[in-house]
């Protein structure tokens, strides 16, 4: 069994890469691996490039990883309401690539923000847009005020958003069971 996590940003900075790593170190007794989709270097994607060099190789390296997994854990910056560049371009060659290419493996989706609101706007659109990619979603948490709710050396502070994300991930880990 093994769990891949990544999260939509391109950051070095990230607070969605800090929630997806917190996540894969609370799961015990699976496999887990991170990726950062930064080491999968992409153009942006348009039409008139896909025509004239076709699919980046790193697509389906990127595609190969996510399907090695028998779980995922994916993380979604907001941008202005939206996905950040970086998943939308990721998202856009890989579903060009291969249509469902998360094969129906179960998921765990989150957002956080350093805001009340938790990234709810980026999960609504993944919520809708990622079955269309075969995304098998068991369970969605939003994570607000990251900088409220978070330490670095005790993960999530608040009770309840911890009791929540612990019963997300139990259900992640019961779909792949």
């Amino acid at each position: 069994m093994k769990i891949i996590g990544f999260a939509g940003s391109n950051s070095s900075q990230s607070i969605n890469k800090k929630l997806v790593k917190y996540t894969l170190n609370e799961i015990k007794n699976i496999e887990t691996e991170w990726l950062d989709i930064t080491d999968f270097p992409i153009p942006i994607f348009g039409v008139d490039l896909e025509e004239k060099e076709g699919i980046p190789e790193n697509i389906q390296k990127f595609i190969d990883k996510i399907q090695e997994a028998d779980g995922i854990v994916v993380s979604l910056a907001e941008h202005n309401g939206s996905y950040s560049v970086a998943a939308k371009n990721l998202l856009d060659w890989c579903s060009r690539h291969k249509g469902e290419f998360f094969n129906n493996i179960p998921m765990l989706l989150m957002g956080t923000s350093t805001g009340g609101y938790g990234a709810k706007n980026v999960l609504g659109a993944a919520e809708m847009r990622f079955p269309k990619f075969g995304a098998q979603i068991v369970s969605v948490y939003s994570f607000p005020s990251f900088e409220d709710n978070f330490s670095k050396e005790k993960g999530i502070t608040d009770e309840d958003l911890k009791k929540t994300h612990e019963k997300c991930v139990q259900q992640l880990i019961d779909a792949i069971l």
